[in-house]
């Protein structure tokens, strides 16, 4: 009765050893250099992804692969917006004739999934598509443009925040949940393509400095100064003939922006160099 039993355990000891070598072996570290642009949903973009004026964009990351199927990645991005009301096919948008531009600095460390086994350097495991989640930390200050500057607009409480007419100044940081999918391709034993698309799901409706309702501009002139009025009403035409637009809508009040970001990476091998003789 014993003798299944200790031959099941001299085959555990003798395998343990190889199980943990293949996963030691399975395991790598590489680094990424990225560039790529990104667009926004929000305000003066509500619809339509892939919109806007795409701007370049940059960033590099850290990733450790656990093994074929299953990797952390941390990240750093600079993601860069443009968008005008001009460019819209909506008639009160383009009325409204706002614009912005925004510089998103970005840390973000996610989880990614390979759909298939893949390995950087493996010419058995050239290609793989992969899905990824997280969580990340973003910076952001949106700007508008009077002649040849840009004026951050977040100080200037266009809405009226800190203002006898509004509440606080909106937060130019916080968290967002970035998500999405990717293609990986290997070039050589030392190093990889990748291709990729993830949004951010964030709690601000302020990427673009629109959220709510227009502020007195008599209020906003004589408390924040005739810059502020001038960066809050740009309308080309006036509604309901009234010259203070007080009260009238600006933006989609609680409906929070969203940004996505668009890369290419290449990356290469920085643990440890890989072998030929790949075991399946």
């Amino acid at each position: 009765m014993l003798r299944p039993f200790f031959l099941l355990l001299l085959l555990s000891l003798f395998l343990a050893p190889n199980a943990k070598a293949q996963r030691k072996f399975e395991t790598s570290k590489t680094l990424g250099l990225t560039v790529g642009t990104g667009y926004y949903l929000g305000e003066l973009n509500p619809t339509g992804h892939f919109g806007g004026r795409f701007q370049p964009g940059f960033g590099g990351f850290l990733r450790f692969n656990v093994n074929r199927r299953f990797g952390i990645k941390a990240s750093l991005n600079r993601t860069n917006l443009l968008y005008y009301d001009s460019d819209s096919n909506d008639p009160w948008i383009v009325n409204r004739n706002l614009h912005f531009r925004n510089a998103i600095t970005e840390g973000a460390v996610v989880a990614e999934f390979n759909y298939t086994r893949y390995q950087i350097g493996n010419t058995k495991d050239r290609f793989a598509g992969y899905l990824f989640a997280g969580l990340s930390l973003y910076s952001h200050m949106p700007e508008a443009q009077i002649g040849d500057v840009w004026y951050e607009l977040q100080p200037l409480g266009t809405e009226g925040q800190s203002s006898s007419s509004g509440g606080n100044r909106y937060a130019t940081t916080g968290f967002a949940v970035p998500f999405g999918f990717g293609f990986k391709l290997n070039l050589g034993h030392f190093s990889a393509l990748n291709f990729e698309w993830g949004m951010r799901r964030t709690w601000t409706d302020h990427l673009d400095d629109v959220a709510g309702y227009y502020a007195s501009t008599a209020v906003l002139e004589d408390e924040a100064g005739p810059l502020a009025e001038e960066l809050s009403v740009s309308r080309i035409e006036n509604e309901g003939g009234l010259e203070d637009p007080v009260g009238q809508m600006r933006g989609y009040n609680g409906l929070d922006d969203r940004f996505a970001v668009m890369n290419v990476s290449f990356t290469f091998r920085i643990d440890k160099s890989p072998t030929t003789c790949w075991d399946r």
